[in-house]
């Protein structure tokens, strides 16, 4: 006889609420991978500028 392909009753409830948490934390950790921007410099330097010499 192959298993059940019906989920018992009374059980639901904790695999959606599983679930549903599952899906608030992969949420929450692509808005913050999202928000995360590469690090700045605080003080930038300036850009060296080079002198040309004409001949």
């Amino acid at each position: 006889m192959l298993g059940r392909t019906v989920a018992r009753h009374g059980h639901n409830s904790a695999r959606y609420v599983r679930g549903f948490g599952a899906a608030v934390i992969a949420v929450a950790a692509l808005i913050t991978a999202a928000n995360a921007g590469p690090a700045r410099a605080a003080d930038p330097a300036p850009p060296v500028q080079q002198s040309v010499q004409a001949r």
